[in-house]
């Protein structure tokens, strides 16, 4: 039997809303489905394996998570936009039963987009490491004092920035808060790491792009509360000494892209044009 999975925004009724619409329209055209709220990241990924896709319903808050499920498990990935603007989702919520008519036709083609891995390595001797599809941030806490960090790419120093903090972002989060401190967009299908410091002091280096093939080491030099945050939900404290090495990960993110949909750079325009003034 062809199964299919859902992650959805509890908090959204537009999401709810979906769940069960996508829950009813399986039900009739005999598809074996589950759904879980996004917080519930290890029940979806335990769901996961057999399932033929997993859709995102809700903003690209959701779909990253939904991504954190699949990123172990090779699933793809589609979402729907319920949220403002959604970069990341390829359909809108008045094309559910349309995408979901698409998936069960075999009218979709599979897309990998390049994620990143993250190493912390602890000043105290600890090692972790990290997935992220959009971004990893190394920033200031709560307190409103600027952070002094040092950035290499590969062995080469690039700069020491005293500044908020520094986003190290991937081709498809640099439509997210990269592309909101400064720096630019990328094709989500190139292979490319982005280095953009936050609001930094008397900085000449405001953006870099290197290649995939090279890494990002971020090494907090002086900050009280420092954080890394991995796509924007998964945030943990930083101390003087520790460091982050950012390289592409070993596998990617497998996108479902449907037949007929906008190109990306039709996407932008028309995203963009709805950012506020």
């Amino acid at each position: 039997m062809r199964r299919f999975g859902f992650v959805y925004n509890p908090t959204s009724d537009l999401a709810l809303e979906a769940w069960d619409e996508a829950a009813g329209w399986c039900a009739a055209h005999g598809i074996e489905h589950w759904g879980f709220a996004a917080e519930e990241q290890e029940s979806a990924a335990k769901a996961l394996p057999g399932s033929e896709v997993l859709f995102s319903l809700g903003g690209d808050g959701t779909f990253l998570r939904a991504a954190a499920a699949v990123a172990a498990h090779g699933v793809p990935l589609l979402g729907v936009n319920l949220g403002k603007i959604g970069f990341l989702a390829r359909s809108e919520s008045f094309q559910l039963a349309v995408a979901l008519q698409a998936f069960a036709d075999g009218k979709w083609r599979l897309q990998e987009r390049m994620a990143l891995s993250a190493v912390v390595h602890r000043v105290k001797g600890t090692t972790r490491t990290f997935t992220a599809l959009n971004d990893v941030v190394v920033a200031r806490g709560r307190l409103p004092r600027v952070v002094r960090l040092d950035v290499a790419i590969g062995e080469s120093h690039l700069a020491t920035y005293i500044a908020d903090g520094v986003v190290i972002s991937s081709p498809t989060g640099s439509t997210g808060y990269s592309f909101s401190a400064g720096g630019p967009i990328l094709d989500p299908l190139s292979r490319n790491i982005i280095v953009t410091p936050i609001a930094a002091y008397l900085a000449t280096l405001r953006s870099v792009v290197v290649p995939g093939e090279q890494s990002v080491t971020c090494t907090v030099v002086a900050g009280e509360e420092a954080v890394i945050s991995i796509d924007g939900w998964i945030d943990e404290p930083l101390e003087p000494g520790d460091r982050v090495t950012v390289a592409a990960a070993a596998a990617p993110i497998r996108f479902a892209e449907l037949d007929g949909l906008a190109p990306f750079w039709d996407l932008v325009r028309q995203k963009v044009d709805l950012l506020p003034r």
